[in-house]
């Protein structure tokens, strides 16, 4: 079998910057809503409780790549909510089917997982969005961070978390990097109420965020749910949300949040507005006044790892032939 290039942990980070990853992110994401061919869903087999494992397959369209992410998802018993994701990507390319590299999903994950939301907020968000707010303190809290300052001249940003301590040690660390003082709270209400842009990245299983809590104008990202099951909004603020998805199939199957408010009777599969691709490729408005408030579910999709990953493995491959 032909020799491919793996990538560890340190390797994907060194790698997968996040202005180059928002790029290939956004590229990847109107390449899959532009593509007529479907994409199979993710599967997730319950191994044990708080034990998953998930196989997500699939083609990069226009970039005659194709691959799957398999990773296992489980929970740590001593911090509820919070659950360490580890397995690889793997990438083949379209002519002969050999596989070109496999690299370490944790860091993918987290590194695309928050340039994905960057480039949501990029297109929904107002242009004069100046502060945001993230509700949780873990890995996608530091990505999300990281990336939405990229598209947006923050002037404020606020961190919820439960635990004060963690959040003020994650606020600290990451305020140098932003150039602004991060400000940890543990008043969620009053985070919501001053923010422009959200970012719902915990483990909850119950709202954390709230429709009454959310100004008119603001953007949403809810990142942290990616399965039936845990919600970390409430069904008030999804009905009253310009709703996008990153892939309408994967959100009429799994999108907890949209699942709830449906069962109550409230929506239809037709609250869908479109998928965030076909924002960026303008088939669809997407925010239609100052006052709107738009949300973006980020379920994840394959071919963000596989862009991520592609991105890796041509920043190599131009490193070797130097």
């Amino acid at each position: 079998m032909t020799d491919f290039l793996t990538f560890q942990a340190a390797d994907v980070e060194a790698l997968l910057d996040y202005d180059g990853c928002i790029a290939a992110i956004r590229k990847a994401m109107a390449a899959l809503s532009a593509s007529s061919e479907p994409q199979p869903l993710r599967t997730i087999q319950t191994l044990a409780p708080g034990k998953m494992f998930g196989l997500m397959p699939g083609a990069l369209p226009g970039e005659g790549r194709f691959g799957a992410k398999l990773v296992s998802v489980f929970g740590d018993p001593e911090r509820p909510g919070r659950a360490a994701h580890r397995g690889v990507v793997v990438l083949f390319e379209g002519d002969a089917g050999t596989v070109l590299a496999v690299a370490d999903a944790g860091t993918i994950t987290h590194i695309r997982t928050g340039c994905a939301s960057a480039v949501a907020t990029d297109a929904l968000a107002r242009p004069d969005a100046r502060t945001l707010a993230v509700f949780g303190t873990g890995a996608q809290a530091e990505s999300h961070i990281l990336a939405i300052s990229r598209v947006r001249k923050l002037e404020r940003i606020l961190l919820w978390g439960r635990a004060p301590e963690r959040a003020a040690a994650l606020a600290a660390r990451l305020s140098p990097a932003v150039g602004l003082t991060i400000e940890a709270t543990t008043d969620g209400r009053a985070a919501a109420e001053a923010a422009d842009i959200i970012c719902t990245v915990s483990g909850a299983d119950k709202p954390i965020l709230f429709g009454a809590w959310v100004r008119p104008g603001t953007h949403v990202n809810v990142v942290g749910s990616s399965y039936l099951g845990p919600v970390e909004v409430d069904a008030d603020l999804v009905v009253a949300s310009r709703y996008f998805a990153d892939y309408r199939p994967s959100a009429l199957a799994a999108a907890s949040e949209l699942a709830e408010a449906k069962a109550e009777g409230r929506i239809d599969d037709s609250h869908i507005a479109g998928e965030i691709g076909e924002v960026l490729l303008g088939r669809i408005m997407g925010r239609q006044s100052a006052e709107q408030i738009t949300l973006y579910k980020s379920l994840g999709h394959v071919v963000q790892d596989l862009a991520a990953a592609t991105y890796v493995y041509s920043r190599a491959a131009e490193r070797r032939t130097k």
